[in-house]
């Protein structure tokens, strides 16, 4: 892609996600999810073949209709109250389309079909800022409007998402639906805390986004995109493997690693506020996501592909520059947890 165009796109693309952030007007938040939303559809295409312009059709046909539902809601709120303000939204039925509007932006269950599909047919690269820059906007107005949106179908949504993030994701073998169906768990997570303390949807999507960017950075370093490419680089770049392996545990909430902690947060913060039941289920769902990731990481690593050539296996980097930016960032994903009570001692 020219570097002209494509400065262009990431500005639209960033321009539109601002936009949304910080307006307070339901016309001009419409602007800005379809700015995002056009800016982004040629960085879906990137690579021309038929999977990848399937992947970005689904992707504009759910979008413009998530968009079109935001546009009524917003129109039909204008009908009752005169004004086009975020801040009042007082008619039940405006209320219920915007969250319906707002869940299928975000990839939420019922509406998470073309989560997996898109993130499968496009590039990593692409797929990296699918799963974590485009969730930035509707969680913003999301977090603004919890008082106003159906409360209900939101907690709904969070348990089924959840539930299909962990049962969809059993099956797989492609790693970028793999992570997609555990972008749809960890939505589900920041959805149903989101009632009861906002701030902690917050933690857990800076934590998410994190942990997303340094799995998709090490994914687009070593070229894996299967479960057995992952099999394959344990013989090439083990030390990039056994990290990306640790990430991936820490993306399925296992303790001690960063992952776990909002999980264990909002677990508490929901506990707090007499809600048992759904924690307690919610808990046992996130098991299966541990599940598939601890499957990935069996297969890898303990069971080795054949070599009678033990020079093969490269403990170095060809390429040390690839990885410049990652320690910290592979620290912050994996350790938050574990060296957090020492920052806590010597602070």
């Amino acid at each position: 892609m020219n570097t002209l165009t494509f400065s262009l796109i990431m500005t639209t693309m960033v321009s539109g996600t601002l936009l949304v952030m910080t307006s307070s007007h339901w016309f001009m938040i419409w602007v800005g999810f379809e700015m995002n939303m056009l800016a982004i559809i040629p960085l879906l295409t990137k690579k021309h073949n038929p999977r990848s312009t399937e992947a970005a059709t689904k992707y504009f046909l759910t979008q413009a209709t998530a968009s079109m539902l935001l546009m009524m809601a917003a129109t039909i709120n204008l009908l009752y109250t005169g004004h086009w303000s975020t801040m009042k939204m007082i008619n039940p039925m405006a209320s219920t389309m915007m969250t319906l509007a707002l869940a299928m932006k975000l990839g939420l269950a019922p509406f998470h079909l073309w989560v997996p599909e898109v993130t499968q047919g496009i590039p990593l690269s692409s797929g990296l800022i699918l799963l974590t820059w485009q969730k930035l906007a509707p969680l913003s107005i999301l977090y603004m409007t919890t008082p106003l949106m159906n409360m209900t179908l939101l907690m709904t949504m969070s348990l089924l998402s959840v539930a299909i993030g962990g049962w969809g994701g059993l099956n797989q073998t492609q790693l970028r639906k793999i992570l997609a169906y555990s972008s749809i768990a960890h939505m589900g997570w920041m959805i149903s805390v989101l009632i009861y303390n906002p701030t902690m949807t917050l933690l857990n999507l800076y934590i998410y986004i994190l942990m997303t960017i340094t799995t998709f950075m090490l994914l687009m370093i070593s070229s894996a995109t299967t479960t057995t490419s992952m099999a394959r680089m344990w013989n090439n770049t083990p030390l990039i493997t056994m990290i990306t392996l640790i990430i991936m545990l820490s993306l399925g909430g296992l303790p001690p690693l960063t992952g776990f902690l909002p999980k264990w947060l909002i677990i508490q913060e929901m506990v707090k506020n007499n809600n048992i039941i759904m924690p307690t289920t919610m808990t046992l769902l996130a098991l299966l996501n541990l599940y598939f990731y601890m499957r990935i990481t069996y297969t890898t690593s303990l069971t080795m592909l054949p070599t009678m050539n033990n020079t093969k296996i490269n403990w170095q980097l060809k390429n040390p520059k690839q990885m410049t930016c990652m320690p910290l960032m592979i620290t912050i994903s994996t350790l938050i947890l574990p060296i957090s009570p020492m920052m806590l001692i010597l602070g």
